[in-house]
């Protein structure tokens, strides 16, 4: 049973990552106007500032979404063991 919450703790962390890719990249949209910059051969040339400031602010994301998902699994983890420990 540990195994399969790790599993799902991890199923969780990527769902959550996903949608707050998904989330940034439609604030950036709607906020500066332009497609954020994913260094792909865009059309739209980007500026060191625009890629660095993306950055930083996807990195923060994806740290913030790690460090929940993560508590989220070890609160579901200890919550298992004490049930355990009661029958």
């Amino acid at each position: 049973m540990n195994l399969f919450i790790k599993l799902l703790g991890t199923g969780i962390s990527l769902l959550a990552g996903f949608a707050g890719t998904k989330a940034v990249d439609a604030i950036w949209e709607k906020t500066t106007g332009n497609k954020p910059p994913k260094g792909g051969h865009d059309d739209v040339p980007t500026t060191l500032r625009s890629a660095l400031t993306f950055a930083l602010i996807s990195a923060s994301v994806s740290a913030i979404i790690q460090v929940l998902a993560n508590r989220g699994t070890q609160r579901a983890i200890t919550r298992f063991a004490k049930s355990q420990d009661i029958v």
